[in-house]
This record gives structure tokens, C-alpha cells and sequence, in this order.
């Protein structure tokens, strides 16, 4: 019997519902799962979706949404947040997988909605605290910090939130596979610090961590330059990358890649995955837009069904 994943098809003024019945469309994932689509019907209907895809669970049609330009609106945020909220509530209760499509910030923003997007709410809602990471085939790296000012990063990063970061790194890879995993940390600052001329955070904060990790068990090294070790994890010499802020993962890793990448959530009840794009609200229903990464969201929450927590 094939598993169920539930799918959010995101904001519907941006590219989510296109690439969500695109995905659909793909034979690998019509043999993977058995897909629930929940989001705002119309706009579904107009990306070419039919019963014949996938179940759909129809969030109240808006009609102020039907002639919207594409952009972030109120109207769009609420119904995207909307369609989240019950995926979050039937993950729960089912144990069955989520992934979803992309949602609008300013969106939400705009909408009154008290998260700033799906890490926050999920991480309330689903009991644990959610880590950040991403895969692409042998690649994978995790976020010790999200969505934060770069000003304010010598204030978030404390020995607490990187050593929580790397605990659950290290329990996802394991969960993924690796035995035994040899995390590389990213430094902070332009080389590592270089003994404290460009930042003390190498020495004080993340050096400490490192030390602990080991005398866990775990196989961890650093802190590394960014520029450097990404080409380092690239070639197979680290199981996984654990990275300080979201642009020093990012960047790297859509160069790295080679494969499509899909964005996972860790350490929640249940397994969450999506794509590593945005709205493309530039795009939107011009039938423009690569469906490649929702495809590999779906087929990689499909293929771990069977374990709900990573």
C-alpha cells in the first residue's frame, strides 16, 4: 500500500500550485505515494489539477483572489496559513508526512499571521524544536540560525542554540543513514576568526560545542572557513555541513548541488519537507516554473514515510 503525504500547494498568487500539480503529474511520484492536496481550489483548478491526481481538501475559495495580480496579499496569506495550519494538525495525528509548497512572508505579514513562516509555526505546533537542513543527493547541511538580521548574529549565536543545532543535525543524519557522521562546522567570521583579529564567536561559542560533540561520540570538526569547507563537503570528505546563518548555507549549496534539493525540517513529529524555492510571484501563472524540487520533496518524504521523525 503506498503512503500518504499530505501537500500544501502554498501561496495561490505564486508558483505553488503550479508546481504542486506538476509534481502530481509525475509518474514517480504517482507510484511513490498517495498524495492529499490541501489548498485554495481555484486557483489548483487553473494550474491543470484533476481528481485523478490526487485527493484535494478545498480551503475556502476566495474570490478577491481571482483576478489578483500576482503578489503577496492579505487575502493570499491568510488562505496559504489556512491550508498549513489543518496539514499541521493531520500530520500530527496521522504521523503521515507533509510537504509544502511556497508561501509569501509578507503575505502572512500582511495577513496578521503571528509567524514568520512555516519553521515557526511548525516548530510550535508540532512540539519540538524544528531544525533547518537541506539535501541534495550526498549534500547535506543545516542552519544554526534562519531567518535573523546579519547585525544580530553575535547575539543569537550562543553555545545553547549551536549545540542544539548540531545534536539534532547529528540524530537526522543518523536517521537518513550515516552510522556514524563526520559533521564539519562553518566559523563566523572571514577566516575563522584568525585568532580573534576578525571575532571571537570560533573560540568562545563554537569551538566549545565542537569539543562536546566529541566527547559524545561525535565525529565533529571545525570551525572551518565557508569558503573553503563547502568545496571540502562537496567532494565526499563530510557527511554533513553545519552552517551559522542562512546565506552561508544557501549560497553554497546551490552551487554545490547537482541534484535537486529539497529543504527538510528536523526534529518534529513528523517528517516536513519542501522545495528550496520561493512564490515567483514574477512567474506565476505563466506555466514557467521547474517543478524539479517539489517532485523531490515529495519522492524523498515518500520514501521515509516510514519514519516519521528525522
Amino acid at each position: 500500500m503506498k503512503p500518504v503525504v499530505f501537500i500544501t500547494a502554498g501561496d495561490p498568487l505564486g508558483i505553488g500550485p503550479e508546481v504542486t500539480v506538476k509534481a502530481l503529474k509525475s509518474p514517480l511520484v504517482q507510484h511513490a505515494c498517495s498524495p492529499i492536496v490541501i489548498g485554495e481550489p481555484c486557483s489548483l483548478f487553473r494550474a491543470g489539477f484533476s481528481d485523478r491526481l490526487a485527493r484535494l481538501i478545498s480551503m475556502d475559495t476566495c474570490e478577491c483572489l481571482q483576478d489578483a495580480p500576482h503578489g503577496p496579499t492579505e487575502a493570499g496569506g491568510l488562505s496559504s496559513f489556512k491550508s498549513v495550519e489543518l496539514a499541521c494538525k493531520l500530520a500530527l495525528r496521522t504521523h503521515c508526512p507533509l510537504v509544502t509548497a511556497p508561501i509569501s512572508k509578507q503575505s502572512w505579514s500582511l495577513a496578521h499571521i503571528p509567524y514568520v513562516g512555516h519553521t515557526e509555526l511548525l516548530r510550535e505546533r508540532a512540539g519540538k524544536e524544528g531544525l533547518m537542513m537541506f539535501v541534495s543527493g550526498p549534500i547535506r547541511c543545516a542552519l544554526v540560525s534562519e531567518h535573523f538580521a546579519i547585525s544580530d548574529l553575535p547575539h543569537i549565536l550562543t553555545r545553547s542554540r549551536v549545540s542544539q543545532a548540531a545534536r539534532h543535525f547529528a540524530q537526522a543524519l543518523q536517521r537518513l543513514g550515516v552510522k556514524h557522521p563526520h559533521i564539519a562546522f562553518c566559523a563566523l567570521n572571514p577566516h575563522a576568526g584568525d585568532n580573534g583579529k576578525f571575532g571571537t564567536e570560533e573560540h568562545s561559542v563554537i569551538e566549545p560545542v565542537i569539543r562536546a560533540m566529541r566527547r559524545k561520540g561525535i565525529c565533529a570538526e571545525g570551525p572551518f572557513p565557508a569558503d573553503s569547507i563547502w568545496a571540502a563537503h562537496a567532494h565526499g570528505k563530510y557527511d554533513g555541513l553545519l552552517c551559522m546563518y542562512h546565506d552561508q548555507a544557501l549560497l553554497g549549496l546551490k552551487l554545490a548541488a547537482r541534484e535537486p534539493i529539497v529543504h527538510v525540517t528536523a526534529g518534529l513529529k513528523f517528517l516536513r519537507t519542501s522545495p528550496t524555492h520561493g512564490t515567483a510571484f514574477d512567474i506565476a501563472g505563466k506555466n514557467k516554473a521547474n517543478a524539479q524540487s517539489m517532485t523531490a520533496a515529495i519522492l524523498f518524504a515518500a520514501a521515509r514515510a516510514k519514519c516519521p521523525e528525522i
